[in-house]
């Protein structure tokens, strides 16, 4: 009798409709102090424009966003993503600019079931033979940016190339990719320290080996520092620098005339036509009087991607199947248009060529010039276990 009122009870619980959580809590790790400070900035600003124009709301339900400075370190990292799972019990985990920093985080949070969105790192290993359900990328993998350069220098049957990235493994990752489409000679490639600030060594280097281009991937202070300098030692007339996530609306303001005709490649751009995207970009310069980078972009599709999930669930945040499959479906605006995601949940999506012009204002900014690729998938889904 006890074990048919036990299974019975049982039966009732399950029967129950789902339960919506009370709040939701993000937590966000980026990197708030020092040189790279400012892509943390563009992050935060983004995702507090974006639960704003929610109105404070994600998915119906009263919402709060935890920053963690991860200090440009793993440790510090891995230490402010435990803090958050553990004693904020955040109910999602986001940010991540460095793929060290991603990588120091990624098994523990995996394994705590917390659902984790990259709003920019996309180290391989998580793409392929570490992809988990509850892992979804806001950005990009780290290959596909710089294949799309590699490709556009191919086409352009360019040769004799110098590489310079730093050493950590998104550098790894980058000139692998930019070598996956470029099928020319490379010269040399050199590998920095990250969050080098003096590149004398190096452009003194290249100027020895005199290649016909430089492509390069120096994020954040480091690509202020190298581009500035490499104009000034006159081997800008000389040898044409190309890059990937090196001059952009982080960089740009401190890098000014040194990178102007310079060529990028990305996903996104302020330019990039469509309704979201012009939302998006005039709301945030109307909050905060400076253009967003594509690290601005990628954090307000998170957010995003975040509420239409939570939404979809009814605010039944204890149904992680629920969330992870509304996620996969990427059925959001997103400010780069439409795209979806592979078996890994990276996403499928255009590339562009840009070029550094002024706009009206005389303000530098990346302008498109053309698609590199449409809908461009990584290339270690294939290896993905989800797959």
């Amino acid at each position: 009798m006890k074990k048919n009122l036990a299974a019975a009870a049982a039966a009732m619980l399950l029967a129950l409709p789902a339960q919506a959580a009370d709040s939701v809590k993000i937590g966000f790790v980026t990197t708030l102090s020092g040189p790279a400070g400012i892509i943390g900035k563009h992050m935060k600003d983004a995702s507090d424009l974006a639960l704003a124009m929610l109105g404070g709301k994600i998915g119906g339900l009263p919402a709060e966003i935890v920053y963690g400075d991860d200090q440009f370190k793993p440790d510090v990292g891995r230490q402010v993503a435990d803090e958050m799972l553990k004693r904020d019990k955040v109910d999602f985990l986001t940010g991540f600019i460095w793929s060290n920093v991603l990588l120091a985080v990624y098994q523990p949070v995996i394994q705590s079931g917390t659902i984790l969105i990259s709003a920019n790192a996309g180290p391989h290993q998580i793409a392929g033979e570490q992809c988990a359900p509850n892992f979804c990328s806001a950005s990009w993998q780290n290959d596909q940016t710089p294949e799309a350069m590699g490709k556009y220098m191919a086409d352009q049957k360019m040769d004799d190339i110098y590489m310079i990235a730093p050493d950590y493994p998104a550098g790894r990752d980058m000139m692998s990719g930019f070598k996956r489409f470029f099928k020319g000679k490379v010269t040399d490639e050199t590998y920095t320290k990250l969050g080098q600030s003096d590149y004398q060594v190096e452009i003194s280097q290249i100027r020895n080996a005199n290649p016909k281009a430089v492509f390069a991937f120096l994020p954040g202070g480091m690509g202020i520092q190298f581009v500035k300098q490499y104009a000034q030692s006159g081997l800008r007339e000389k040898i044409p620098l190309y890059s990937a996530f090196t001059v952009d609306e982080t960089t740009l303001p401190a890098i000014g005339d040194a990178a102007d005709g310079n060529y990028e490649v990305g996903f996104w751009s302020p330019d990039l036509d469509n309704p979201r995207n012009k939302e998006f970009v005039a709301a945030f310069r109307d909050k905060y009087h400076y253009y967003p980078s594509f690290y601005a972009a990628q954090s307000f599709d998170a957010l995003t991607m975040i509420d239409r999930a939570v939404a979809a669930v009814k605010g039944d945040l204890a149904n992680k199947k629920g969330l992870i499959a509304a996620l996969a479906k990427a059925d959001f605006p997103s400010v780069r248009g439409p795209f979806k995601y592979n078996a890994n949940h990276f996403p499928i999506e255009n590339f562009y060529l840009l070029r550094i012009a002024k706009d009206a204002d005389g303000t530098f900014v990346r302008k498109i010039q053309n698609v590199v690729f449409a809908d461009h998938a990584d290339a270690y889904a294939q290896e993905c276990k989800m797959n």
